[in-house]
């Protein structure tokens, strides 16, 4: 397992735009390679025999049906509406574009 230099550590925390002190580049450092070690100590878990899934927990659809079912007309929709034309809500215009 290769471990992390210190120098490596400023040129990320460089990248970032981070402003580390002396003590904190030492500390992460040790940190950041400890965080290395454990991400590869996950990749050799055996898993061969797990199937790929997209989600840990079985998911099911919880929308209600789609059912046909009475609604406002036209004319009762836009009754309220404070400006309507051709049987639409009239809104101001947001563009310049014709």
């Amino acid at each position: 397992m290769s471990s992390l230099s210190r120098d490596e550590v400023a040129h990320v925390a460089m990248l970032a735009r981070i402003n580390l002190t002396d003590d904190e580049l030492d500390t992460l450092a040790g940190q950041l390679d400890q965080i290395v070690g454990f991400v590869a100590a996950v990749g050799e878990i055996g898993v061969e025999d797990v199937p790929p899934m997209s989600h840990p927990l079985p998911l099911s659809n919880v929308t209600r049906p789609d059912v046909v079912r009475p609604s406002l007309d036209a004319a009762e929709a836009l009754a309220g509406a404070p400006k309507a034309q051709a049987q639409r809500f009239a809104v101001p215009r947001i563009l310049d574009e014709e």
